[in-house]
């Protein structure tokens, strides 16, 4: 593809406080082309498209745009516009209670003789904008009238309608259903022949492959390269992503596999779905037995857990709790019947941070007991005396505020909140996350030991080797759908093309 350069960004580097989010990155666009930038979370993709649209500044490198002489530094997005640069983010970022037409010409209005809104002007302007773009659209309506889709689509002929050369969707997709999506593309597809470069920022791999023509890969905010589509089969990007090379991978010799009966399944999922996140799936979990999901980040690990614990509330399908329906309409119905959740956030959805050790311990319990069924004192040192001890838990007392400790400790806390419930079935998700590999192997260990007591797991780590080495079976999940399980040939490799999709030659 010999297309003309419209940008190149050189060497670009960028450092927050205590962590270098960029190191020395090179990105280029040419003109009519879709190019993916993909990475996992924290492999820099939001900071390198900050950095082009003057949200942060970089410390290194230079922006050069094709028709502008010398080095391009913008210092706001308005900054960025007016050199033809638009974002399209995943939340819209227009009125929903003005019209499509004041949507599109914000800021820009055409005026009469007399200074004042040229209404008329406006609404053919705007019609002609949708009719170019194939948008049957009502301009005249206010925003919120239509669907998301629409609002994004019209967002980006508010982009397009600014004469931008370079396009960038930031997760355009997420919130989007099937058909939805074919429409975005239809429409990426007519400004590609227009000769608009798109940066398409997407974790959904099926969607690269449908309307990429390059990707360049990210990983811990450096480079790890450009290609063209066709160079990259699926297997590879993921492997380029996660850092995995397949002529080395480790093969962890897995013991034999556990044989479960039906008489002994905890929880039976069918059909469970939510709205935007989780397509519908069936899962079964047996007693004892612990189940891992597997996928790159974004493809519905945590959403798919969630469902299960009623966090995200199911739009169809059934539960069954050792062999009896359930309706879960929170997770205070979760802990009833004997589930606990482990958040992979466990700043914002853990820890509280201005609790004590002992507090954040026995606050699952307490929930559990409810408001008039106080744990008196003398109980709540004994089960947080028993946790930190077994856990191993590094605090200065029990009555030490959480956000004193470290993360790793502060991991332990939350888990000894949950197993001082005596759950039946826990959910874990990222436990090991940002913890040294010492305390790693204390959770995979306990990870076991509570599977050998009987109880239900499901492990969700980023970390396939962590997985090989805890889980009896593997669910594998792709843009949101549970594509698969894995039982009999538990290796990285199988894994890793499970995750990919397809057998690696696509």
């Amino acid at each position: 593809m010999d297309n003309k350069v419209i940008l190149t960004m050189r060497g670009i580097s960028m450092t927050f406080p205590g962590v270098k989010a960029l190191d020395n990155v090179d990105f280029t666009l040419r003109q009519g082309e879709i190019h993916a930038l993909m990475g996992e979370n924290g492999a820099g993709k939001s900071t390198l498209i900050k950095c082009l649209t003057g949200i942060n500044a970089f410390e290194a490198g230079e922006i050069r745009v094709d028709g502008i002489d010398g080095p391009v530094v913008n210092h706001s997005t308005l900054d960025a516009q007016k050199k033809g640069i638009s974002t399209v983010y995943q939340e819209v970022n227009l009125c929903p209670n003005l019209s499509v037409a004041e949507n599109l010409f914000i800021g820009r209005e055409p005026k009469t003789k007399l200074g004042t809104i040229d209404w008329r002007e406006m609404t053919k302007r705007s019609e002609k904008i949708m009719k170019d773009l194939d948008m049957q659209v009502d301009v005249t309506q206010n925003l919120e009238e239509y669907s998301l889709a629409l609002q994004q689509m019209i967002a980006i002929a508010r982009a397009v309608d600014m004469d931008c050369k370079v396009l960038i969707l930031d997760e355009p997709t997420s919130s989007l259903d099937d058909n939805e999506v074919m429409k975005l593309f239809t429409l990426m597809r007519q400004l590609k022949e227009k000769g608009v470069g798109i940066i398409f920022v997407t974790h959904f791999l099926e969607q690269v492959y449908e309307v990429c023509d390059r990707i360049t890969v990210l990983r811990n905010g450096k480079l790890v390269g450009e290609y063209p589509i066709a160079d990259l089969p699926r297997v590879k990007l993921v492997a380029a992503m996660m850092g995995k090379d397949f002529d080395d991978l480790a093969s962890i010799k897995s013991e034999e596999t556990p044989k479960f009966s039906d008489e002994d399944i905890l929880i039976d999922a069918q059909g469970l779905s939510h709205k935007g996140k989780i397509k519908p799936f069936d899962l079964k979990i047996h007693k004892g037995e612990v189940v891992g999901l597997t996928g790159l980040l974004g493809s519905g690990r945590s959403e798919l857990a969630r469902v299960i614990y009623g966090a995200d509330k199911n739009q169809t399908g059934t539960l069954q709790v050792n062999g009896k329906e359930e309706k879960i309409n929170a997770p205070i119905d979760a802990m009833k019947l004997g589930m606990g959740l482990l958040p992979d956030d466990r700043k914002a959805e853990g820890i509280i941070g201005d609790l004590s050790v002992r507090e954040n311990i026995i606050l699952a319990l307490q929930a559990k007991r409810g408001v008039f069924r106080l744990l008196p004192m003398s109980k709540q040192v004994e089960i947080a005396d028993k946790y930190i001890d077994i856990l191993q838990i590094k605090t200065a007392s029990r009555e030490t505020l959480i956000k004193q400790l470290s993360g790793g400790n502060q991991q332990k806390v939350i888990l000894a909140r949950w197993l001082a419930t005596d759950p039946d079935f826990l959910i874990l998700d990222e436990p090991t996350r940002g913890i040294d590999v010492g305390t790693k192997t204390e959770i995979q260990k306990l990870v076991l030991q509570l599977a050998g007591e009987g109880k239900s797991l499901i492990f969700i780590s980023s970390e396939i080797e962590e997985m090989l080495r805890t889980c009896s079976k593997m669910a594998v999940l792709r843009d949101g759908e549970k594509v698969g399980e894995i039982v009999e040939d538990l290796s990285q490799e199988t894994v890793m093309k499970a995750i990919a999709g397809g057998d690696g030659n696509e």
